[in-house]
């Protein structure tokens, strides 16, 4: 088993270097296709024997999609075009990108248009207990399986495909299992380690960033429990980037022992369940998410998950990691703090952008926080 450091050192670099990564895939012959996120069906890519590799923008000052996107649209999805009309994403043979919102379908249309890269639209259902909602997102489905079929040059089998799943289900155990883990060694998993180790899942084949994880639980596993003694919170949101951000944590003697954040635990928590047919597999795992406000629901779910989530970790508070001017985010914000507020957790929501910028006010406010629990 390799050192625990090193893996981790790895798992670090792999984060912050996600350009790199493509580099190396490319250089060994593989093609890569870019996933936006979130929830792009990344098995039937996998199985085609190509590349994954995930779209999440980054830090970078928003210039020429201003010609594009309005100043007021989701940083997410104003960085992504950003750095692909700078020419960042060059090497991808496609990129597939779903359309969870408005801002979404605006998107896919402007990357037609502005950016060389062939994109692949996919719409999933928010009708999402509908039984004509299965067929209706296996159609999609089949769409998206079709143009990856026609780059890659061969044909996706289900063999594949269900093979392909079931090695995302293993990945997806070993990341619960670390976030379980990991809070026994608050003093190794701070805030930032914690971050990278998942976000290097999203520039990884599978197969290998599963063994990255086998070799760092193991590694864990094997040092003595830490007994962390400063406050403990759960983020939820869609990024608690950047690590500016995260550092505030860590420098207040904050641990991260859960999470609900888009890029991180909520990729996990919902399985693709067993059946003979790869493409209703991946359409019932939409069906059966929770808790999520891009996944339609007429109760507060996710709420209630995060009042339980403070429980059974022993948190102290919840941050809310507040993309700025993503919808369905804000639209569930007071649902979710009336849950939190009538549960007795502190709150405290903060505003994340992806423009290079000094987060000293989130800083103070953490700060301020941490002195109030």
């Amino acid at each position: 088993m390799a050192d625990l450091n090193t893996r981790l050192k790895e798992a670090q670099d792999v984060a912050a270097n996600p350009k790199k990564m493509m580099a190396q895939y490319l250089k060994a012959g593989k093609k890569v296709v870019g996933c936006m996120a979130m929830y792009t069906p990344e098995p039937i890519v996998h199985a085609s024997g190509m590349i994954p590799m995930g779209l999440w923008g980054g830090q970078v000052e928003q210039k020429v999609v201003k010609t594009y996107m309005p100043a007021f649209a989701c940083p997410i999805m104003q960085s992504c075009l950003e750095l692909g009309l700078r020419g960042s994403y060059e090497g991808l043979s496609a990129a597939v990108i779903p359309t969870l919102c408005d801002v979404f379908r605006c998107v896919t249309q402007d990357w037609n248009v502005a950016i060389d890269i062939p994109v692949i639209p996919l719409t999933y259902p928010q009708h999402r207990q509908l039984e004509e909602s299965i067929a209706f997102l296996v159609s999609e489905l089949e769409t998206v399986k079709g143009k990856l079929e026609k780059i890659c040059g061969h044909a996706i089998t289900d063999d594949a495909i269900n093979a392909s799943i079931d090695l995302y289900n293993q990945h997806a155990a070993a990341m619960r299992t670390f976030a379980k883990v990991a809070n026994d060694h608050l003093d190794v998993i701070t805030p930032e380690v914690r971050h990278a180790v998942f976000k290097s899942a999203l520039f990884m084949e599978r197969g290998e960033h599963l063994a990255l994880m086998n070799d760092i639980i193991e590694g864990l596993k094997a040092l003595p429990v830490y007994k962390h003694t400063g406050k403990k919170v759960v983020l939820t949101g869609i990024t608690a980037e950047p690590d500016d951000f995260l550092a505030a944590l860590s420098g207040n003697g904050v641990a991260v022992v859960a999470d609900d954040l888009g890029q991180e635990m909520r990729q996990y928590r919902t399985e693709m369940p067993a059946g003979a047919n790869p493409l209703e597999r991946i359409a019932r795992q939409w069906q059966n998410r929770t808790g999520d406000p891009l996944a339609h629901s007429p109760t507060n779910e996710r709420g209630e998950m995060l009042v339980e989530m403070v429980k059974e970790n022993g948190a102290d508070g919840v941050i809310v990691c507040l993309m700025k001017f993503c919808d369905p985010e804000e639209y569930d914000f007071p649902l979710i703090h009336g849950s939190l507020k009538e549960a007795g957790v502190p709150t405290l929501s903060l505003d994340i952008d992806q423009q290079p910028n000094k987060y000293e006010q989130a800083k103070n406010r953490v700060q301020a926080f941490v002195e109030m629990l």
